[in-house]
């Protein structure tokens, strides 16, 4: 097995063909022991060689032939010989024949058990070759899809053969929004081509792990844009009389109103794909070009991240967790929006939630609901505020409390009172950083006394794009990046890492997103600065004494480790853009 090889020569083979060095070799051991996880994804993670590279290279040991699937055409008809469910099973795909064997690109053809499988549910001799990962699974996601897109073979191809297909059988003329029927739009969503248009944008987001799906009217198109490690991408462009029926199609999943067209409207639509539950947060707003469409994409299983995943450095994620284990006292999340305080939250929920507390929480919304915790939504007409429902989960025996969000002094005294009668609170704050919470409830109108007594740590967080790691690249950086992030120039070279773009990242350089942290645990020093109302600065100086360590610091160990790049440590933390 593949598995095999790799624990037991992969690192071998590396140093002895000069791709890494006997010392990298060695971090990259201690890493994948540290982490628990496979040597090559350590080796991966650290910059060192690239995914094409590591299977190149084995493929070569092995006597198979590597195939890069970003090269060759890909043929969805394929798809008839391999069931789907075997592709995913065995991370394998169809990709041509040769001669009367069906040539198909494996993760692992090592595994024979899979190779004899595939022989069987096909009933053709089969020759394996060897492809990366990540490869096999953007290929399987291409040419199966899930079943309402199975006939996809990639979004740009199959969109433009709608609209030049399909979709102009839909006879809508030049009819102009306001003026079709409700009837004729009931009828128009219905019809195969917009169930599929929809379905497409909304899949192919999920499989690109976008966070939200924008659909734009603009006077004579309309624009689809996903927004993907925090930044907007277009990602096609739609004739304008499509504009109604998508709408319309997007408000029935997501039970709306579509004879409403001039007042916004919020829904919610459940779907599976590949297996996994999500929730899609719909928003529609009337625009001067139409009514315009934003769909926040849960995903149910991100919820159930641990600490460990976030990003935090190991000094850091020990502190907090050491902070969360507190009997009582209140934690805060602190950052501006989008910058993963829900998330951090949850995180902290699921490691407290073990069956032997209660917990509460009162949020706006409930976006994720999970198993063993009391989940309350805020609801203003009915008089349920995060203030009230504070109130009445004192009543509750509980042990441990959040609140989504502290807004007013009202909310921010009872949660200060929760957290001294015996109570871990957990909450967020609108601050730039963590010094500045304390003096955030004073200006709320909380005596300084009390902040002092309640706030236990502030943990200050932000969102940055992580470095590519199937084209991640060492680098060189010119004086000035030093300068920039605050290091001093040395005779001793220091190297940067870079993404140089590739088909995984499409061309951008960064995949994924990791959190820059900084945790300011409320030492006696800065309780007495928060008495006397110091400033947010006062309380950053005496912390700082301390071994504080700034949003910066964090920056630039991520910058140093390769995790992060200096340009996006520049966008998030230094310049202060979220």
């Amino acid at each position: 097995m593949l598995e095999q090889k790799i624990k037991e020569e992969l690192g071998e083979l590396l140093v002895k063909k000069e791709y890494i060095t006997r010392k990298q070799l060695e971090k990259a051991l201690k890493k994948a022991e540290e982490e628990n996880k496979e040597l090559d994804k350590a080796i991966l993670e650290l910059g060192y060689i690239t995914e094409k590279e590591i299977y190149q290279i084995l493929a070569e040991d092995l006597g198979f032939e590597f195939v890069d699937l970003s090269e060759i055409e890909l043929k969805p008809d394929l798809a008839q010989f391999l069931p789907d469910n075997i592709a995913k099973r065995y991370n394998a795909v169809p990709i041509k024949f040769n001669g009367e064997k069906l040539v198909v690109a494996m993760v692992d053809p090592l595994d024979t058990n899979a190779v004899d499988d595939i022989m069987l549910m096909t009933g053709l001799d089969v020759e394996t070759v060897m492809a990366t990962e990540s490869d096999i699974r953007r290929a399987i996601n291409r040419i199966y899809g899930s079943a309402e897109i199975a006939e996809a073979d990639d979004i740009s191809a199959s969109i433009a053969e709608i609209n030049i297909g399909e979709l102009s059988n839909l006879e809508l003329g030049e009819l102009d929004e306001e003026e079709i029927s409700v009837d004729k739009l009931k009828e128009m969503v219905d019809e195969a081509p917009i169930v599929k248009l929809v379905n497409q944008i909304i899949f192919h987001a999920i499989s690109d792990k976008a966070s939200d799906i924008h659909i734009e009217p603009w006077p004579k198109e309309v624009v689809v844009r996903y927004r993907m490690d925090g930044i907007l991408h277009e990602i096609m462009r739609i004739p304008k009389h499509l504009l109604a029926p998508m709408v319309s199609r997007i408000k029935i999943m997501s039970a709306l109103d579509i004879a409403e067209r001039r007042k916004p409207q919020d829904g919610k639509i459940h779907l599976k794909y590949e297996g996994r539950d999500f929730d899609l947060r719909v928003s529609t707003i009337p625009t001067v070009n139409g009514e315009k469409v934003v769909m926040r994409i849960l995903d149910k299983s991100s919820v159930m991240l641990g600490l460990d995943r976030l990003g935090f450095m190991p000094d850091i994620r020990e502190k907090l967790e050491w902070l969360i284990a507190k009997p009582y006292g209140m934690i805060l999340v602190t950052g501006p929006t989008g910058s993963g305080k829900s998330t951090t939250l949850y995180a902290c929920l699921n490691k407290l939630n073990q069956g032997t507390v209660n917990i509460s929480t009162v949020e706006d919304p409930v976006e994720y609901q999970i198993q063993g915790i009391n989940q309350v939504q805020v609801n203003p007409k009915a008089g349920v505020t995060f203030a009230s429902a504070l109130r009445a989960f004192l009543r509750q025996d509980p042990d441990i409390i959040m609140v989504g969000e502290i807004r007013d002094h009202e909310t921010a005294q009872i949660a200060v009172e929760a957290a001294l009668t015996g109570h871990l609170v957990l909450s967020t704050l609108h601050t730039n950083d963590a010094p500045s919470a304390a003096t955030r409830l004073i200006e709320m109108g909380i005596e300084p006394f009390l902040v002092s007594s309640a706030v236990v740590g502030v943990l200050a967080q932000r969102l940055a794009r992580t470095i590519c790691s199937a084209c991640k690249e060492p680098y060189v950086p010119p004086k000035e990046a030093l300068k920039d992030i605050g290091l001093a120039y040395t005779e001793e070279e220091i190297v940067f890492y870079k993404g140089r773009g590739c088909e995984v990242c499409k061309g951008s350089g960064y995949k994924g997103r990791t959190g820059i942290h900084e945790l300011l645990i409320i030492s006696d020093r800065a309780r007495e600065v928060i008495l006397r109302r110091g400033s947010a600065n006062e309380i950053k100086r005496a912390v700082l004494e301390e071994g504080f360590k700034t949003l910066q610091d964090d920056a630039i160990r991520k910058v140093l480790e390769g995790i992060i790049t200096v340009e996006e440590a520049l966008r998030v933390v230094f310049m202060g853009n979220a």
